[in-house]
C-alpha cells in the first residue's frame, strides 16, 4: 500500500478561531444550516467531538454519495489543529483504503489561513492520479468559502 499526499491552502477574511470553530468543533450544527440541500446532518455516533470520536455526515438527496463516517485522530482546540480520518462511506473506493486530513488555521492579515494536507492510503498496485481526487478538492474549497461568507455575514456565530 502507498501513501499519496497532496497539500492546499486557502486564506480567507475571518479569524482562525471562528473558521476551526465553524468547520471542527460545532460543524454540526453549523454545516447543515449553511448547506442544507448539500448536507442533510453531522452527528456524533461515537464520543462527544473529543479524540477517538466518530462523526457521520449524511449528504442530501441530490448528491452522489450518502454518508462518511470520520475518526478523529487529533485535536488541539489552542492551535486550531485537527486530524481525523475517513474510515467509512456508502462509496466503495476501488483505489483508495481510506484517507487522513490534517487540518490547521492560522492568524494571517486580518483573518487567517487554512493548510490542509489529505493523506490517499492507495491500494497495493494502484496508482492515484490528481484527477481522481480533484472533485473531493474543488468540494472542500467549496464548503470553506461558503463557510466564509456565511461568517462574514453573521459576525456572531462561532464569536
Amino acid at each position: 500500500m502507498g501513501v499519496v499526499t497532496y497539500s492546499q491552502e486557502f486564506t480567507c477574511a475571518v479569524a482562525p478561531s471562528r473558521m476551526f470553530k465553524a468547520l471542527i468543533l460545532d460543524s454540526h450544527n453549523i454545516i447543515p444550516k449553511i448547506v442544507p440541500g448539500g448536507i442533510k446532518s453531522v452527528e456524533f455516533i461515537e464520543g462527544d467531538g473529543g479524540v477517538g470520536s466518530i462523526k457521520q455526515t449524511n449528504f442530501g438527496e441530490s448528491a452522489h454519495i450518502k454518508y462518511t463516517k470520520h475518526k478523529i485522530d487529533a485535536l488541539d482546540v489552542e492551535n486550531f489543529y485537527c486530524k481525523y480520518t475517513l474510515i467509512e462511506s456508502d462509496i466503495k473506493f476501488d483505489k483508495i483504503k481510506f484517507i487522513v486530513y490534517e487540518v490547521k488555521f492560522a492568524s494571517a492579515n486580518d483573518g487567517c489561513v487554512c493548510k490542509m494536507t489529505s493523506e490517499y492510503h492507495v491500494e497495493e498496485g494502484a496508482e492515484l492520479k490528481e484527477d481522481d481526487i480533484k472533485q473531493g478538492k474543488d468540494r472542500a474549497m467549496g464548503l470553506f468559502k461558503t463557510v466564509e461568507e456565511y461568517l462574514l455575514a453573521n459576525p456572531v456565530v462561532c464569536a
